[in-house]
């Protein structure tokens, strides 16, 4: 199976593979990722001596972020996206550092606080050529399948 190189993204119309059933795949990964984000928070909250009941949107924003942004510098992709099959590129190609995770990170979290934005990134996600969001599209990254047929 080939893989994308760390040197440049597919193009959609020759390469249309790696971007096929993507933006289906993302809702899958956005699925997965809440519910072991609900998970952990469920973990915690005897920790907090369940005063996290008091600001659970707080701690589900807090832990949201540090899973993005953590699975993402570590493979360029959260678990749901692994679970799902797709991974997250930049530009040239190449998979997420810490900055770019957290950059990719801090779009995602203004575009969910912001439900116009939200709709205009999933908009994007099913008409762009390369299924990018709005995040995506400032940033110049893209979501792609992780293994391809030939």
């Amino acid at each position: 199976m080939p893989h994308l190189p760390d040197a440049a993204l597919p193009d959609p119309s020759r390469q249309p593979q790696f971007y096929a059933s993507v933006p289906g795949k993302r809702l899958i990964a956005w699925i997965v990722d809440l519910v072991l984000v609900v998970i952990v928070c469920i973990a915690v909250l005897p920790l907090t001596g369940f005063l996290g009941i008091f600001f659970w949107p707080t701690m589900l924003l807090v832990i949201g972020f540090a899973y993005r942004v953590a699975t993402l510098a570590m493979g360029s992709a959260t678990w749901g996206m692994q679970f799902a099959g797709i991974e997250l590129r930049d530009a040239s190609g190449a998979r997420f550092d810490l900055s770019l995770a957290m950059m990719h990170t801090i779009g995602y979290s203004v575009s969910v606080a912001f439900p116009i934005l939200q709709v205009i990134s999933i908009v994007l996600m099913l008409t762009s050529a390369r299924g990018q969001g709005l995040t995506d599209s400032l940033l110049g990254t893209v979501a792609i399948n992780r293994r391809v047929e030939a």
